[in-house]
């Protein structure tokens, strides 16, 4: 891994920690306000929602002023609006720190896949790809177990402080790299609208298929997984400290597939990836569905980490690629399928649950995506000869 991609990790890391850091934080806020847990979790919605939403923005602005230079730039704001969310006198003003604090992180990661996407060659581009997620997975764990013990420790002002100090430093790498030329800066052609960007990106076939798989990936994977700690609370009593290390295990499963990225790939190549991933992710579903246990919640939870990246790796090297034309909107659509597809999911498994229970729930989502892996493998099967590579 390069420099410049070594410090888009980086930034990925901070972004995908930052995403997560307040489920853990929500007592200590909630105590802090003087308010009930649900209210202080207006904190999570205003991330989330302005997080979803500016996808669309950064796809234009990539393509006007340069992906890497959109990644540092929003790195920058980043470490400025999340110092905010530290300095919060009201629960108010931390709701607003946070909805500024999706909208300026949305950009890093989307914008670090398109960069990546203009500057490595397709037949290189999905390990590299995946050694970049090894920043975003690790930061989606430490998020999560380390957050609560430095609040624990310190306060969740001390949490945000931390998470700044890391946008700025990263921020201040990233600049140095444009600076010394290290990273190209450069936008690329653009001369249509923004609404005619993304509408040119979804006119091709193949884009369009991309597309609903990862909106389909986000719906029923996430609209599951956001129920499993729950889950686990209601059926086995767990402790939220134990709940904690079993949704860990989500992350950890995709450290391994990171790291075991080159061997899979020449196994299974991408049609056996996407197929294989989708059948993991539909076997740890029926694991928990089926659990008479919690021990085995998190070799479940584990193995549908490993799963989720397999297919969507190869989602994201197919997203790089899908309209090479404006690589910068093409990711921003697919960030924001993504995220739809989370949100939608989880508002769908909460209706469905009075109906179907947990265990239900669970197996709707392995009957889906036992589907959805095994669709795109062929889906890829059959576009292998038509999809440019290059």
């Amino acid at each position: 891994m390069n420099r410049a991609v070594l410090l888009l990790a980086a930034a990925g890391f901070f972004a995908a920690g930052t995403t997560r850091v307040t489920d853990a934080l929500l007592p200590d806020i909630a105590a802090s306000f003087a308010v009930s847990i649900p209210e202080a979790a207006v904190a999570i919605t205003a991330f989330t929602f302005a997080y979803g939403l500016f996808q669309l923005l950064y796809g234009p602005v990539g393509a006007r002023i340069g992906t890497y230079r959109t990644v540092a730039l929003a790195t920058g704001l980043t470490a400025f609006t999340t110092a905010l969310s530290a300095l919060a006198p009201t629960l108010v003003w931390l709701a607003v720190a946070r909805l500024v604090a999706g909208l300026t992180c949305a950009a890093i990661i989307p914008m670090s896949m398109a960069y990546i996407g203009d500057t490595v060659a397709y037949e290189q581009r999905q390990p590299v790809l995946a050694r970049f997620l090894t920043g975003h997975i690790s930061g989606l764990i430490a998020g999560q177990a380390a957050a609560g013990l430095l609040a624990e420790l310190l306060s969740w002002r001390a949490v945000f402080l931390v998470l700044a100090a890391g946008f700025a430093l990263v921020a201040a790498l990233l600049a140095r790299e444009l600076a010394r030329g290290g990273a190209s800066g450069r936008p690329s052609e653009v001369t249509a609208s923004p609404l005619l960007q993304y509408a040119r990106v979804l006119q091709v076939p193949w884009a369009r298929v991309v597309l609903l798989t990862v909106t389909l990936e986000g719906l029923f994977c996430f609209g599951a997984v956001a129920y499993v700690g729950a889950f686990l609370r209601e059926s086995f009593a767990l402790s939220y400290a134990l709940i904690g290390l079993v949704l860990a295990a989500f992350g950890l499963g995709g450290l391994l597939y990171a790291l075991s990225v080159r061997r899979l790939l020449a196994a299974l190549g991408e049609v056996g990836l996407a197929a294989a991933g989708g059948c993991l992710m539909a076997a740890a579903f029926l694991s928990l569905a089926a659990a008479p246990a919690s021990w085995l919640a998190a070799p479940a939870t584990g193995l549908c980490g490993l799963g989720y990246y397999m297919l969507h790796n190869t989602l994201q090297t197919n997203a790089t690629q899908m309209a090479p034309f404006d690589r910068s909107a093409a990711i921003a659509l697919f960030a924001f399928g993504l995220f739809v597809g989370q949100a939608v999911g989880a508002a769908l498994f909460g209706l469905a649950l009075p109906l179907l229970g947990y265990r239900g729930g669970f197996l709707l989502a392995a009957a889906a995506l036992l589907l959805i892996g095994p669709a795109f493998a062929r889906a890829k099967r059959r576009a292998a000869t038509s999809v440019p590579t290059r």
